[in-house]
């Protein structure tokens, strides 16, 4: 698989919905990942991203516009010792409490599926990156309905052993726009990533749709110290 940008994958889609990126920085030091939220409706818009501890929350902007908190309100960043889970829905938390009882990201999400919003049945996007004694390695998940069809859940784990610096991949919920939307297809797109944190952030983000994005968490994690910096950034503000 050829290395794809990041940018040309982000703006040729005007709804990929959310995604997840992991990778690695271009000077080998960083594991990098970023997390992304996008909305047509106005509950799935009236949302940010806020500190939770080491990880993070979505809450909404105007607590007066929540109609269902059922699918949009969850904490998509968890840390449990050198692992960090990101995922798409409230399966970072049966990740983290598995995980926590000495299951595997697999056995984890054995217990969970796509999601019940029919008739999109939007995958679930799920993402560990572990580091330990210097070394660095990460996974990432798709749960997704058998091509729109409820009656059955297709299951794909990818795991990536000393990645690559400079490079990465990136899932994400939707192929494009459409009614019902349809699910990601394939492989995690192997891209590029290049630049500092904030050169990053503003890479990503100015390459979402401007209509459609909401919000998006980055973090560039020390891999010789597991120290980190994380940049959140808010449509609604």
């Amino acid at each position: 698989m050829q290395i794809t940008s990041l940018e040309k994958e982000l703006t040729t889609n005007s709804y990929p919905g959310r995604g997840i990126i992991i990778g690695k920085s271009p000077d080998g030091a960083y594991a990098v990942t970023a997390y992304f939220i996008m909305g047509r409706s106005v509950n799935s818009r009236n949302r940010i991203f806020v500190e939770d501890g080491e990880g993070i929350r979505t809450k909404a902007f105007d607590p007066a516009k929540l109609s269902d908190p059922s699918l949009v309100i969850y904490a998509p960043v968890r840390v449990l010792g050198n692992k960090t889970i990101v995922t798409n829905g409230d399966q970072t938390d049966t990740i983290y409490e598995c995980m926590d009882k000495q299951q595997t990201f697999e056995q984890a999400l054995r217990s969970r599926t796509f999601e019940p919003d029919e008739p999109n049945y939007t995958p679930r996007i799920s993402g560990i990156l572990h580091i330990e004694n210097g070394s660095y390695n990460y996974a990432m998940s798709i749960l997704k309905s058998n091509n729109g069809s409820p009656d059955s859940c297709q299951r794909y784990t990818f795991a990536y052993e000393n990645p690559a610096a400079g490079e990465g991949h990136f899932i994400h919920t939707y192929q494009g726009d459409g009614n019902p939307l349809p699910s990601f297809e394939g492989e995690p797109v192997r891209i590029g990533i290049s630049g500092s944190i904030d050169a990053f952030t503003e890479s990503v983000w100015n390459s979402l749709n401007e209509e459609n994005k909401v919000s998006l968490f980055v973090r560039y994690i020390e891999i010789a110290t597991g120290r980190y910096e994380t940049r959140i950034v808010n449509k609604n503000r």
